[in-house]
């Protein structure tokens, strides 16, 4: 079911359990691989994770940055009718929202699921615990210089909708010479780390590429 998105019904000859029991055996799956698996795979990086992004990123002629942030929206094709309103995005139909940052190796280290289809990116970003542990004070130290100005602070790649801050650095509109048209195509292409690494995902588990298929906000993250 995870694998290719199969529904219960598919597959209950095979395991030889009915609909039901195969619904709570997957939501019983999946909290077992989240219990082991998430303080491990999905959490901030440590001081030598951070100097392996950075390493890679100043590579790249990206001083000082820490990841791509975007959000993906996953359709729910059985949400509550009670609900619907609140899930309809902007092509009509029932999604919820998934927001992560992810690193150059499409390493997730920071997720955020479950704000309602009809919310953009920045209203997600107000929602999210992303830079929690900036506004107390306990965000990482990263020193780097660009253009004889040293900066203390880490940024992520982000597109237009983000706004203007000094932890963003987005796209140029309308470039003009070749040195904003350079700019503009690394940035654009180091960005799509974020979407990459979403690719991924709906590639190896079908079950997010489909509709979700169950009822519960809370089973379906």
């Amino acid at each position: 079911m995870l694998a290719y998105g199969s529904s219960a019904d598919q597959v209950d000859e095979i395991a030889r359990m009915g609909k039901s029991t195969i619904l709570e055996s997957s939501v019983r799956f999946c909290d077992a691989v989240e219990n082991l698996y998430t303080r491990d795979y999905l959490r901030r990086p440590t001081p030598r994770d951070l100097q392996r992004l950075l390493q890679k990123a100043e590579s790249r002629g990206f001083p000082g940055m820490i990841g791509s942030i975007d959000c993906m929206h996953w359709q729910w094709k059985n949400c509550p009718y009670a609900w619907q309103g609140d899930y309809g995005n902007r092509k009509g139909q029932k999604s919820i929202i998934l927001k992560a940052v992810a690193g150059f190796d499409t390493w997730v280290w920071h997720a955020f699921f479950g704000v309602a289809g009809s919310q953009n990116d920045l209203n997600v970003l107000g929602q999210s615990l992303v830079f929690n542990d900036v506004l107390r004070g306990e965000g990482p130290t990263i020193t780097y210089q660009i253009n004889n100005t040293v900066y203390q602070n880490g940024y992520y790649l982000a597109d237009g909708i983000y706004p203007r801050w000094t932890t963003f650095v987005k796209s140029i509109p309308h470039p003009r010479s070749h040195k904003e048209k350079n700019f503009v195509a690394y940035q654009e292409g180091y960005r799509k780390d974020v979407e990459r690494c979403f690719g991924i995902l709906q590639a190896r588990w079908a079950i997010i590429r489909g509709a979700a298929r169950l009822f519960d906000e809370e089973v379906l993250r």
